[in-house]
């Protein structure tokens, strides 16, 4: 769709976490011609690939905010999208109990907002509160498999790939890579997680900025006399959604995250004091954690706003830059939602879409040498 004296691209994404990829795919659907490009030698090495895998569907998101509105738009779609990828995902269901009756007023207050929100959830005699739509995948499977169909429908995948500089141009913006290399594109959409802040900043565009929050976990084998059937999930706070326990896809059993406010980006490890952090909450959701000993350690990184969460629209400081950041926890649920509004907002700024494409799968991935929940924990720490 460009000229090709005027770019050489129509939009690059920067960052190939679960959001970027879903943006590269929505964009590359639409005719758009796409470069994604990936610091990391792979997609889904970030928070990505750190998170629980759970795919909610908005029974406790607020309602009137962006990023309930992006989850409930994803998940109109999202079960014909993983069907169509071969992306793994158990329909296991959630329940919440509450303990005492400040957390009976908590549990029905969400009851009333999923009802608002259209979601279904059955809310007990008892105070209890189960959502049978929550489910969990594999959250690097389903990067991937998003990744290796925007190259399908023409996408180019750029991996260890930095992005060095952004410079506005008359007809654009020309994003220089760390080896030297000059990209020009209209649009830049820069979905760089832990580093979009740095990413605007290399625009000029200093208007947000981006921290850390921890979150430890810990894996188990399923135990077989009481095998885990559904996720558990705490009463939240106004903070935090709080330790869970939820079955994952290769049948294990994973409890966590804590919440650990950070400034090093780069410190993925997990505290010697995480376990004791979590099991005793894990344990009074599911007592037969008491006598397992976890088989493994993570942590993830997720990309928190400083005052904002779910920033995503075009920069006021550079025209071209579509900032998609702040983007925390919800990030693996909302990504085909997202990726919907970007594709809204770079045809704003000028790059015309054509007819959505039927969704193509990309050739099988290859198997993963390690599962899930190690594979960005080695990465980013080397093995445990």
């Amino acid at each position: 769709m460009s000229s090709p004296a005027d770019v050489d691209i129509d939009v690059v994404v920067i960052g190939a976490g679960v959001v970027g990829c879903a943006v590269a795919l929505a964009l590359a659907r639409r005719g758009v011609e796409v470069a994604l490009l990936e610091a990391e030698p792979e997609p889904g090495l970030g928070a990505s690939g750190t998170n629980s895998g759970i795919l909610h569907i908005g029974f406790d998101s607020l309602p009137g905010e962006l990023e309930t509105e992006m989850i409930i738009d994803a998940s109109t779609i999202r079960d014909s999208v993983l069907a169509t990828l071969d992306v793994p995902v158990l329909v296991c269901g959630a329940v919440i109990r509450p303990r005492d009756d400040a957390e009976r007023e908590t549990v029905a207050e969400l009851a009333g907002n999923a009802v608002r929100n259209g979601v279904t959830a059955r809310h007990g005699d008892d105070g209890s509160l189960v959502i049978p739509g929550e489910a969990v995948t594999d959250p690097v499977r389903y990067t991937l498999a998003l990744a290796g169909a925007a190259r399908a429908h023409g996408a180019k995948l750029r991996m260890g790939c930095a992005v060095a500089g952004i410079e506005a141009r008359d007809r654009g913006l020309a994003v220089r890579e760390a080896a030297g290399a000059e990209l020009r594109c209209r649009v830049v959409a820069n979905c760089a997680g832990l580093q979009a802040d740095a990413v605007a900043r290399m625009a000029g565009d200093d208007s947000f900025e981006i921290y850390p929050r921890k979150g430890e976990f810990l894996v188990f084998d399923q135990i077989p006399e009481s095998p885990l059937e559904q996720i558990l999930l705490p009463v939240p706070t106004p903070r935090t959604k709080g330790v869970l326990v939820f079955p994952t896809i290769d049948g294990k059993v994973v409890t966590g995250p804590t919440a650990i406010d950070l400034e090093d980006k780069h410190d993925w490890s997990v505290r010697p004091e995480a376990a004791g952090e979590i099991l005793p909450k894990a344990v009074a959701m599911f007592p037969p954690l008491a006598d397992a000993e976890p088989i493994a350690v993570y942590a993830g990184l997720r990309p928190a706003g400083r005052g904002v969460n779910y920033l995503i629209g075009p920069s006021r400081a550079c025209r071209g830059l579509v900032n998609v950041a702040a983007i925390r926890s919800t990030g693996l649920t909302a990504s085909l939602g997202i990726a919907r509004r970007v594709s809204e907002i770079v045809a704003s700024l000028g790059v015309a879409l054509g007819p959505e494409q039927p969704l193509r799968a990309g050739p099988p991935a290859p198997a993963l040498a390690q599962p899930w929940w190690r594979r960005t924990a080695e990465h980013r720490t080397g093995p445990r």
